[in-house]
C-alpha cells in the first residue's frame, strides 16, 4: 500500500476557507516526512487578447499575477509551517485547471490530490464539465474530494464494493484496492472500516413478458449471490458483519443512504476514466454520488490506469 508522502492540494482562489488544505494537513501530520504542495492555476483571457501589448509585455503581466498568487499561497501556508509540516507551492498559468493539476501530478510524482468540492447544478452537469468531474475521470492518482464534514476520532470509512463484477479481474482488483486504501486511511486517521454494495431489483420487462417468471425467487437468488460475493471481500479483509451493508437499489442512492446512516467521514470508491459523449452526459456512479454525500469522497483508478493527459 502506498503512503501519502507527496500531497497536491488544489487551492480555491475564490474562497477564504480552504477545507482541502485542512484535510491534507490532517493526513500529512500523521505521516513522517510528508510534503504538501499548494497548487493554483490562474488565467485571465484579457491578458491573452491585449493586441496593444507585445508578447514580452503579456508574459511580464502573467509573471506579475503568478508572483502575487505565490505570495498569497506562502501566507496561506504560514500557520502550517509553524506546526512542522513541509509546504511548497506551485502556481501556473493555464486555462484548464484540471489539466494543469494533472500535469503537475505527472511532473512531480504526487501520490494524492486533495480538492474541495462544490454542488453542481443539473444544467451545468449537462452543458459543462466541472473541474471535479474531469479530475474524477482523468486524474491518475487517488483524488480526495473534500466537503466540510469533520473527521472525528474513531469515525467511519465506507468502501463501495461492486459485487456484480467479481468475475472481471480488473474490477475485482479495484475492489481489493479500495479495501487496501481504506485500511491505510483508517490507520492514519484512526477510523473503522465499513463495506457497502447494492443489488438490483428484478427487471420489470422480464416480469411483464414472462408470466411464469417468479420475482421473489429471482430476487432471493440475486440477493444470495451478492451476499456471498460481498462476504468473500469482508471475510478476507476482517470487516465485521455489523459493518457490512447490502441494500437493494441504485449504487449511487445506496452509497449515499448508508453513508448517512453510519455518519461516514469518508467514502472510497473506484472510478474508470471515460471521455465519450455518453460519459459526458450521463456520468457514472462517482459523479452521480458526489453531490448526494455529506462527507468526503476518495476516488481511485484501477492499477495501471494511464491518464489521457500526458506530458
Amino acid at each position: 500500500m502506498r503512503n501519502y508522502q507527496n500531497i497536491l492540494v488544489f487551492i480555491d482562489p475564490n474562497n477564504e476557507s480552504q477545507p482541502a488544505l485542512e484535510r491534507a494537513y490532517d493526513i500529512a501530520q500523521k505521516q513522517q516526512g510528508a510534503t504538501i504542495t499548494l497548487f493554483l492555476s490562474c488565467y485571465d483571457l484579457s491578458y491573452e487578447m491585449t493586441s496593444l501589448s507585445s508578447a514580452e509585455e503579456r508574459q511580464a503581466m502573467q509573471s506579475i499575477v503568478i508572483k502575487e498568487n505565490e505570495t498569497w499561497l506562502e501566507a496561506l501556508a504560514v500557520p502550517y509551517h509553524a506546526k512542522g509540516v513541509t509546504i511548497k507551492n506551485a502556481v501556473v498559468w493555464h486555462n484548464r485547471p484540471f489539466q494543469a493539476a494533472i500535469l503537475e501530478v505527472l511532473k512531480n510524482d504526487h501520490d494524492l490530490v486533495v480538492k474541495a468540492t462544490h454542488p453542481h447544478s443539473k444544467l451545468s452537469a449537462i452543458l459543462f464539465t466541472p473541474t471535479d468531474w474531469n479530475l474524477l475521470r482523468k486524474c491518475p492518482v487517488p483524488l480526495l474530494l473534500v466537503k466540510h464534514h469533520k473527521w472525528p476520532e474513531n469515525g467511519n470509512i465506507l468502501c463501495a464494493i461492486d459485487c456484480k463484477t467479481m468475475q472481471d479481474d480488473e474490477h475485482h482488483q479495484l475492489n481489493q484496492q479500495i479495501l487496501d486504501e481504506a485500511k491505510k486511511m483508517a490507520a492514519i486517521v484512526n477510523a473503522n472500516i465499513h463495506a457497502v454494495s447494492a443489488y438490483p431489483s428484478p427487471p420489470m420487462n422480464i416480469m411483464l413478458e414472462l408470466p411464469e417468471f417468479d420475482p421473489v425467487e429471482y430476487e432471493d437468488g440475486l440477493k444470495k449471490f451478492y451476499t456471498d460475493s460481498l462476504y468473500l471481500y469482508t471475510q478476507k479483509n476482517n470487516i465485521a458483519a455489523e459493518k457490512t451493508h447490502l441494500v437493494q437499489g441504485l449504487p449511487e442512492d445506496v452509497i449515499s443512504i448508508v453513508a448517512g446512516e453510519i455518519d461516514a467521514e469518508l467514502v472510497i470508491l473506484g472510478t474508470v476514466g471515460r471521455s465519450s459523449l455518453s460519459a459526458t452526459l450521463l456520468g457514472h456512479t462517482a459523479e452521480q454520488v458526489i453531490d448526494q454525500l455529506d462527507c468526503d469522497l476518495l476516488a481511485l483508478k484501477p492499477e495501471g490506469y494511464v491518464s489521457p493527459i500526458t506530458l
